[in-house]
């Protein structure tokens, strides 16, 4: 019996799963031996699954041959004055969406659901007018109020069921027990949403720093970010292999690092309500 259970979670969970995992790793992987391959290795007839003379040369070129660093200190840039405006924006919203009753709430609410059914790129146009009337186009703070009109209201309406969730009991208790509203928000309701802030600032962080098509349209050659970057290893007859993957790879190093250290908290944040006792 133990046997025939044994043969069964082989069959029906572990293979499933290793063939999963190998479907999602390979492209990373294959990204990383790209980027390690010479010259020679790349533009050949026959494909070759790992290099013969693993080389860093790509990885030099990239940060010798470009503006590389300029190109990551701009996204790192525009993804934390983000993650920071709409975070700051998103928790004070929720909190009064979860704890205040007031005139036209749930039509609010309703809204922040609506603009997340259109695509983005529908700003595309009026916000490149308004960013050219007021002077911010062609810098990294266009990108921050671009991309604040669409991680702000899905982070209010991701916080504000967050917030809910957490009982008005404890508020209650602390505000009998002298704190003012504001104390009772920053000294309860915050350290508790702590999980949840994590993860909605790990959302912005993700969408500011990937996003390409604002960032193609609103920077120049000075305040361009990593994407648009990448995309200019791509031209109309040549594609440089070798800077594009080690330039990928760069790229995803910041975002893994940030997954790392926040592991713990972004769990509790995206499983938060899920169970309730």
């Amino acid at each position: 019996m133990k046997k025939s259970n044994t043969v069964h979670n082989m069959v029906f969970f572990y293979i499933p799963l290793a063939l999963l995992v190998a479907f999602a790793v390979f492209p990373y992987l294959w990204t990383f031996l790209t980027s390690i391959k010479p010259d020679n290795e790349l533009y050949t007839s026959t494909v070759r699954y790992f290099p013969q003379h693993p080389t860093l040369k790509n990885y030099v070129d990239l940060f010798q041959k470009s503006n590389f660093i300029k190109n990551m200190m701009n996204s790192f840039f525009v993804a934390s004055v983000t993650a920071a405006i709409s975070l700051f924006v998103s928790v004070l919203a929720a909190y009064a969406f979860a704890r205040f009753n007031f005139k036209g709430k749930i039509y609010f609410i309703v809204s922040f659901l609506l603009i997340n059914m259109f695509p983005a790129v529908l700003l595309l146009t009026p916000l490149f007018v308004i960013m050219r009337k007021t002077g911010l186009l062609y810098t990294p703070y266009s990108l921050v109020v671009a991309y604040s009109t669409f991680t702000i209201p899905f982070s209010v309406w991701l916080l504000t069921g967050y917030i809910r969730d957490l009982p008005v009991s404890l508020e209650e208790a602390a505000m009998v027990d002298g704190c003012s509203r504001i104390q009772a928000f920053l000294r309860i309701t915050l350290p508790l949403t702590a999980p949840g802030i994590v993860a909605t600032g790990i959302y912005i962080f993700i969408t500011a720093w990937n996003e390409f098509v604002f960032a193609l349209m609103f920077t120049n050659e000075a305040t361009r970010t990593l994407p648009v970057a990448l995309q200019t290893f791509i031209g109309q007859y040549d594609i440089q292999w070798g800077l594009l993957t080690a330039g990928g790879v760069i790229t995803t190093i910041p975002v893994v690092v940030l997954f790392m250290m926040v592991q713990r908290k972004l769990v509790e944040g995206l499983t938060a309500g899920a169970v309730k006792g």
